[in-house]
Parts: structure tokens; sequence; C-alpha cells
């Protein structure tokens, strides 16, 4: 016994036969997409773009994470070196002299002139 079929299902008999000519036409089997109407290239195309579009997807969520949790390019402002350890250097590389350094150094230590 047959199910009847439901009030919003066309007949498919009767229409079948109605639109049967319409569709032997190659436009609306291309529209459609029946007869493989994408072709071969259509196929390797959508598969190489498949890819080029997740490529993209999943590198723009590396780079993201990865600049998410790099270290910042500018890092914390370090203490300044003290002036008598620069002094120092200055003397060890040779750009003053020792009676230079001596002065210098006792005005960092607060002893003007001594």
């Amino acid at each position: 016994m047959a199910l009847p079929s439901a009030p919003w299902a066309p007949n498919t008999e009767r229409e079948g036969r109605r639109l049967a000519p319409a569709f032997q036409n190659p436009e609306v089997v291309e529209v459609y997409g029946w007869n493989d109407g994408m072709g071969l290239w259509g196929y390797v195309l959508m598969s190489i773009s498949m890819v080029v579009v997740w490529g993209a997807i999943i590198t723009g969520i590396v780079l993201l994470a990865r600049s998410l949790r790099a270290p910042s390019p500018h890092p914390l402002q370090q203490s300044p070196r003290p002036a008598e350890d620069v002094l120092a250097e200055r003397f060890a590389r040779g750009e003053i002299d020792a009676l230079e350094y001596q002065n210098r150094l006792s005005v960092l230590r607060g002893q003007p002139g001594a």
C-alpha cells in the first residue's frame, strides 16, 4: 500500500513530463550542475582555491597567536648605569686621564674641589 503524498509535494510524474524537455537544454544542465558541468579544470581550481583559503586562515591564526605571545619590542626602561661606572669605563678606554678621573669622581661623590 502506497503512502499518500504530502499536500505540499508536487506530483512528480506529471511535473516530470511537463519539465523534461526544458531540462534537456544544455544551458539548463550547466546551470543546475548536472553532467559534470564544471569539468576537470573546475574541480582542480576549486581544490586549489580551497587549499589556499584554508592555508591563509591557518597562517593568520598562527601569526596572530605569535604576535600576542611575543615580548614587546620595547623592553622596560632599564635603570641607568651609575655615573661612576660610566666614568670608570671612560678612564679604562683612555678617554680621560687619572687627574680628570679623580676630579670628576670627587664631584660625583659630592666633594667638589677636593
